[in-house]
């Protein structure tokens, strides 16, 4: 690692969340009623702990080699060719959830905010703002988030508590759902919004202390998929399961119903929605940081600069692939369900080649750095 380890464990918790808090935000309910009606927050409960597994893969994996990324401790695990075929696999997939995330805020803007910008220039300019700021080192992107965190999560947890006061109990049973046929597909769709824990294999070399990294991805986790569960509790609790599923933004709704005490505002969308681009920011950086990052390694170059703007003409087509809106989300949740196949069984069967190998050759320069 070229850069000082300055990220301290509350840091890198704060990248987690500001990661994973994103673009996914508006329409979180309505995947989740969609497969499995009032049992919603049981849904995005199973999805957050099979995304808590992912992360606890990468994490171990990345304790185990506390100076390296998945894309160069890959290669040793299970040999230089297959780990570089996947390699380009997750630099693609990441360039695929930039590109969705780009179309999904574009979309809002233009729908919510700035309906007489055309749909592409909102595009545009959020992925070249994505691409001049991941022109930084670690510790620099560390500040970013450090910097707009408290944006991120403050008000909109002020914004989705002051919600639950036009909630009510009935909405929210029973609380395994109506149809619970619908519910597997559910928990990997809902699992799917929790790949930027993926970011902890570029935080955790620049960790100062990585045999904590653990303590950071769950308090990172934990708070991400808290704050996730108490807005589907909130949405399904207030406007109930049928009539969510005629919302296409049911927590953009939420806000539009709640007001602060007193009136002082008697509708917080405008603040919402300034909230959630912010967190927009935060996750597009993240993943196309990644993507750049991931790229510079495998093709061993010493910084990733170069590739800040590169991919993003490729993105940007991606982006406008969609024909509309409801397509957009078909491709979002298919894109998002296989993407577990490289943040979750990937490091699982890396972390078993890992456990594996140290068993057979304690010699090994694989178990040199051990947890």
């Amino acid at each position: 690692m070229e850069h000082p380890r300055q990220v301290t464990v509350i840091q890198a918790a704060i990248i987690l969340i500001s990661t994973i808090i994103g673009v996914g935000v508006l329409a979180l309910s309505l995947f989740a009623v969609r497969a499995a009606d009032s049992g919603a927050p049981l849904v995005t409960l199973l999805g957050f702990l099979v995304g808590l597994l992912g992360l606890c893969l990468l994490t171990k994996l990345g304790m185990r080699f506390p100076t390296k990324s998945i894309i160069e401790y890959s290669e040793e695990l299970i040999g230089k060719w297959p780990a570089r075929g996947f390699s380009v696999l997750i630099i693609m997939f990441f360039c695929l959830i930039t590109a969705l995330a780009s179309r999904e805020f574009g979309e809002v803007v233009v729908t919510s905010v700035l309906t007489k910008t055309p749909l592409e220039v909102t595009v545009i300019v959020m992925l070249l703002l994505a691409a001049v700021s991941s022109r930084v080192d670690i510790t620099t992107f560390t500040y970013f988030h450090h910097f707009y965190f408290p944006i991120i999560v403050f008000p909109g947890l002020v914004i989705v508590v002051l919600s639950l006061k036009n909630a009510h109990l009935i909405n929210l049973l029973p609380l395994w759902g109506n149809e619970p046929t619908g519910m597997p597909l559910g928990i990997l769709t809902m699992a799917a919004l929790f790949q930027g824990s993926f970011v902890m294999t570029i935080v955790i070399p620049a960790m100062r202390r990585p045999e904590k990294a653990m303590i950071a991805g769950f308090i990172g986790m934990l708070a991400a998929g808290s704050f996730y569960i108490l807005i589907v509790i909130a949405t399904v609790g207030v406007f109930g399961a049928e009539e969510i599923k005629k919302l296409v933004w049911p927590t953009l709704e939420l806000a539009k119903t709640t007001s602060l005490p007193a009136n002082i505002l008697e509708r917080l969308d405008g603040a919402f929605l300034a909230v959630w681009v912010t967190a927009v920011f935060t996750t597009l950086l993240s993943t196309y940081y990644l993507a750049i990052y991931f790229s510079s390694q495998l093709l061993r170059l010493r910084d990733h600069k170069m590739f800040a703007f590169l991919l993003v003409p490729f993105i940007y087509v991606i982006a406008m692939f969609s024909q509309n809106l409801l397509q957009m989300y078909e491709i979002i949740q298919i894109v998002g369900r296989w993407g577990l196949v490289f943040t979750v069984a990937y490091p699982l069967v890396l972390f078993v080649v890992a456990m594996i190998r140290k068993k057979k050759n304690r010699g090994d320069q694989l178990v040199a750095k051990s947890d």
